[in-house]
Order: structure tokens, then C-alpha cells, then sequence
């Protein structure tokens, strides 16, 4: 069966009497979405502070490939095995954006036997949260506007607002707009762009605010734009947004709960690109799971080398995190894939192009352990093609490198086929856990921490820019040097070219603009070609996706 067809045939409970029963959530503190799906309320989060934490583990994945990882998959399946053998888990996940839903992917609510469910709520608009955030974003658009056209009392130079407009779509033809045609009844004419909603600073800010005092304060905090001096900056504050961006918000900060097949509990709050953005669920998510259970599966998105290091140099940073364990996530097809192998010749064994390609899961693993400081556990995402060949040659490189690899069938028998996982990353939790590093410290300069991410992480030998970038980034230093950085770089490889493969290193990283996300507290730098509003492929998941006469969804995966 299809991953829709496994997840329309499970057996799902009530999530107001599935809380109660696996953490005794009352039902007082649930604002239910229908019958399996609900909100947590923040009284209740607020309740929690001075519970014990539970163990962080992350999971993350080799750089990827047309093949497909399934680190959703495997985060899913790793929880469901955890409660199996006795550790009380939650596991802390994303939302979808429906762009790539309706573009590339097709869906993100994992696969096979380990999924979370409602799978085509989840997958379409789920509770509303990325609705709230771009009508939020579009508001503070729009009294922008209104504010220059009713006589700009602020000074605010229309050639130099920094916020573009968003929907949650992949829309090319948006990237660069006029706006204000049709006379001046319709305002200003000037030049505008579309992000992508999981590109937006309030999605960002939704996922590191800590309450909604502090989620309003971050709004206010947002800088727009500049006066014709460019250097003094205009905040949403200044035009009185934070308040009515924070009540169109007021229930999308509250953390989603739903269920995986095998009815565990999983929270689904938060969804920012790993390539564009920080790539993490919400912080109160994530805090509330290590309140209520044993274990938090989480992920960050894409490969170490982003996901990865922005849960550990922007999340745990900000948020006082302390994870314990990484997984990472490979598969003999990805790593056959980065070893050369055309994607419509990957079902057929070839040891020699696995061996080349496992240097892309060596990089991320030596990054896990020497960069960030944590204790990693490969997962083996089994395919059904994969031979034993293949999969002795891949575990048995993992064990030269001292790391445990352990072949995993989460996707055909959901926990049952991830026991052998987790009970290693058990091991490691309770034996061997790790204590964090950062790829760079707070003080040091904004270029010098691009340039730190650049050369530890990528293996990179030089990194530039152009004197304009370079000069906003000094400029910058004096007030908001201590901000993290987030890359905003293409996920397919280490360096900023998506075609190359394996591991590559020596090569430049080039900087094409710096965005300040003052609300989010982090610096945005683009890294190559790199588009923060993607286009859709000339075959669009969108093709194939449907629903029949009985309200049935089709084609989502």
C-alpha cells in the first residue's frame, strides 16, 4: 500500500482521551482540531517548568538525494520502538510547508509503518498555525505600505524596506514584483518580492519565542526597513504591529498534538527550511516533550551540515538545550547515489559506488562528533532492494569509524523494526551521552563566524563576498555581534554547488546578501544561488495529489 493508503486503514483514538491516558493531560488543557488532532494550552506548559528534563536525541540524515533518506521516518519510528521497549517518548516534529508538499515531496508526515497521523490533515493545513504566520507577516506588509501612503511620518525610505511579502507556496514569478501600479489611489510604486512562509522572520520567531510576552517583544523587534540615512533602522514596533500580529497568532503558538500509527503521542509545532531558515520545531515543543516524557525524538531538517548545525548553534544556543545523542540517518541508496550512480540505476547492487559515496556520511559523522561535540548512532534506513552485500560493506565502514550502524525496517514494521536503534541509542543516552560544542562562539565577528561554519562544517578553503556585504556585516558587529549566524545554502551538497556530490572540500563559499532577523535574534547569510521563495519542478507532486467523491485525499505521500 501507499503511504496515504497505510495511513487512511490506521486505527487512530481520540487525542483528548489518548493524552489522558499516555501523560495525563486533562482534558481542560487541550483545544481539540476535531477528533484527533488538538492544541496544548500554554497554562499548561507553563505548569511543567519545574519538572524534571527528559533526554534530547536528534536526528539528522547524510546530505540528500532524489533516493530519499526518511529522517521523518525514522524520528517516528525511533519513538514508536522507544515506547516499545519501555522509555516514555514524544517525538517533537515540523510541520509541512505546502509548498513542497505540492511540489517536490509530495508530503512530510513519514512513510510506511511509521507515520503521523491524520496524515492528510497534517500534510493541509493542518491547525492553521502557517496560515496565522502569513496572514501575521502580510499584515506588518501592509501597514507598511498604508503608513508611507498616509504621509510617512517615520521617514521610511521605500527603496529600502527589508520585508518582502510571503505566501506558503512555490511561486517563482513572485520573487521580485512592483507593487503600487494604477495611480496613486493604490500608493508608491516600488519594487517587492515573495518569500516562502517557512522563510518568513514570524516562523522563525514563533519557533524561538518562549511565551506570548516574549513573542510579541521579538515581533516589535523586527526591523522593516530603513530612513534615507540607511543606517537608521524602523521597527514594527514603530508602527504600533506587534500587538495585532500576536492576536492573529495568539493560537498558533500553542504546540499541536497528534499520534503515530501505533497511537504515541507527537508534537508538530513549527515548520522553518533547514536550507533557508533554522530548520527546527519550536522550542516550546521541544521543552515540553523533555517535561512529559523519557525520551524527545526530535530532527533538524535536511543534512548535518545545516539541520544539524543550526539545532545546535541556533536552538540549544537560544533555548538552553542540552541534547544528548545524534542518529544519523543514511541509506545504501543515498550514499550509491553520491558515489556516482544515476538515480534510475540505484535498485542494482553496486558495492564499489556505495564505498566512494560513504566519504558523505564519514564527513557528517566526523562532524558530529569533532565540530559538535555529540556521540552518533548511524541508522540504516532499509530499503527492500538493499542486498546484504551492500549493507555489510556500510556497517562494517561504520565500525572502522567506531560508530554503531544498525540496520533499521521502521518504514515495512513500523517499531518493532526499529527495537535493534533503540535500544543503541539507549546505550548511548544512559552510557555515553555527549555535551555539546558550538561551531563558534558568541563573541566573535559576523564574518568570522560565517567563515567558521564555512571552513569546519563545508571544508571550505576560502569563503567571500562582495564589499557591500562584507561592509553590512561590519557595520552590524557593534549591535547585534552576538547573534548567531543561519546559512541559507543549497541542501543537495557540502559546498554551495547542488551537483557536487560525495564530500567535497576547498572550495569557496560565496555570500551573495545578509538579512538581519532582529525579532528572531540571527543573521541570515545567503550562500550562492541560493532562493528563498524555491519554484516547482516541471512535474509537480501537485499533479497527481486529488480528492474523490467521498472526500477521499489521494496522492499525498
Amino acid at each position: 500500500m501507499s503511504d496515504i493508503e497505510i495511513a487512511q486503514k490506521a486505527k487512530m483514538q481520540p487525542i483528548i482521551s489518548l493524552a489522558g491516558e499516555k501523560f495525563g493531560i486533562d482534558a481542560k488543557h487541550l483545544d481539540p482540531y476535531g477528533h484527533y488532532k488538538a492544541k496544548l494550552s500554554l497554562d499548561y506548559v507553563e505548569s511543567l517548568k519545574d519538572q524534571e528534563d527528559g533526554n534530547l536525541v536528534l536526528v539528522t540524515a547524510v546530505s540528500p538525494t532524489p533516493a530519499g533518506e526518511g529522517k521523518t521516518t525514522t524520528t517516528v519510528g525511533l519513538g514508536d520502538a522507544l515506547n516499545r521497549i519501555g522509555k516514555k517518548t514524544i517525538m517533537c516534529l515540523r510541520e509541512p510547508s505546502l509548498g513542497p508538499c505540492f511540489g517536490m515531496k509530495g508530503g512530510a508526515a513519514g512513510g510506511g509503518y511509521a507515520q503521523v497521523v491524520p496524515m492528510e490533515d497534517i500534510n493541509l493545513h493542518f491547525t492553521g498555525d502557517f496560515h496565522a504566520i502569513g496572514v501575521a507577516h502580510a499584515l506588518l506588509s501592509a501597514m507598511i505600505d498604508n503608513h508611507i501612503n498616509h504621509g510617512n511620518e517615520l521617514g521610511i525610505d521605500p527603496r529600502r524596506i527589508q520585508w518582502k511579502r510571503v505566501v506558503d507556496m512555490n511561486d517563482r514569478a513572485l520573487r521580485k514584483i512592483t507593487i503600487g501600479q494604477g495611480g496613486p489611489a493604490n500608493g508608491y510604486v516600488r519594487e517587492d518580492g515573495f518569500d516562502i512562509v517557512v522563510a518568513s522572520e514570524i516562523m522563525a520567531i514563533l519557533c524561538l519565542a518562549t511565551s506570548r510576552a516574549d513573542l510579541k517583544e521579538r515581533l516589535g523587534r523586527i526591523v522593516i526597513g530603513y530612513k534615507r540615512d540607511n543606517k537608521t533602522a524602523v521597527y514594527a514596533r514603530d508602527l504600533n504591529a506587534q500587538g495585532s500580529m500576536a492576536a492573529l497568532l495568539k493560537d498558533a503558538i500553542k504546540p499541536n498534538i497528534v499520534q503515530t500509527l501505533e497511537n504515541n503521542i507527537a508534537i508538530i509545532h513549527g515548520g522553518p527550511f533547514a536550507n533557508i531558515a533554522h530548520g527546527c520545531n519550536t522550542v516550546t515543543a521541544t521543552k515540553t516533550g523533555l517535561k512529559l516524557a523519557d525520551y524527545v525524538i526530535t530532527e533538524g531538517g535536511f543534512g548535518a551540515d545545516l539541520g544539524a548545525e543550526k539545532f545546535i548553534d541556533i536552538k540549544t544556543r537560544m533555548a538552553g538545550l542540552n541534547p544528548k545523542a545524534v542518529v544519523l540517518v543514511a541509506t545504501v541508496r543515498a550514499l550509491k547515489f553520491h558515489g556516482g550512480v544515476a538515480k534510475d540505476e540505484l535498485n542494482k547492487e553496486n558495492v564499489d559506488a556505495l564505498a566512494k559515496g560513504m566519504i558523505n556520511m564519514e564527513r557528517h559523522i566526523e562532524n558530529i562528533q569533532d565540530v559538535y561535540g555529540l556521540p552518533c548512532v548511524v541508522c540504516i534506513n532499509h530499503f527492500t532492494l538493499d542486498t546484504d552485500a551492500e549493507l555489510a560493506v556500510l556497517q562494517k565502514r561504520c565500525e572502522e569509524l567506531g560508530v554503531k550502524a544498525v540496520v533499521s525496517k521502521h518504514w515495512a514494521d513500523g517499531g518493532a523494526g526499529a527495537e535493534g536503534l533503540a535500544n543503541a541509542v539507549v546505550d548511548v543516552v544512559e552510557n555515553k551521552p555527549g555535551q555539546h560544542t558550538y561551531v563558534y562562539d558568541d563573541d566573535m565577528p559576523l564574518w568570522d563566524k560565517i567563515e567558521a561554519i564555512s571552513t569546519k562544517v563545508y571544508r571550505a578553503g576560502s569563503i567571500s563576498a562582495d564589499p557591500k556585504v562584507k561592509k553590512q556585516l561590519e557595520d552590524w558587529n557593534e549591535e547585534y555581534g552576538s547573534y548567531p549566524i543561519c546559512m541559507a545554502k543549497t541542501q543537495m551538497s557540502f559546498s554551495t554547488d547542488p551537483m557536487a556530490k560525495g564530500a567535497p572540500e576547498g572550495h569557496n563559499v560565496h555570500i551573495t546578501e545578509v538579512r538581519l532577523n532582529n525579532g528572531a535574534g540571527f543573521i541570515v547569510a545567503i550562500a550562492g544561488s541560493m532562493m528563498t521563495m524555491p519554484g516547482l519542478p516541471k512535474v509537480p507532486a501537485a499533479e497527481r495529489i486529488d480528492i474523490d467523491d467521498d472526500g477521499n485525499i489521494t496522492g499525498l505521500f
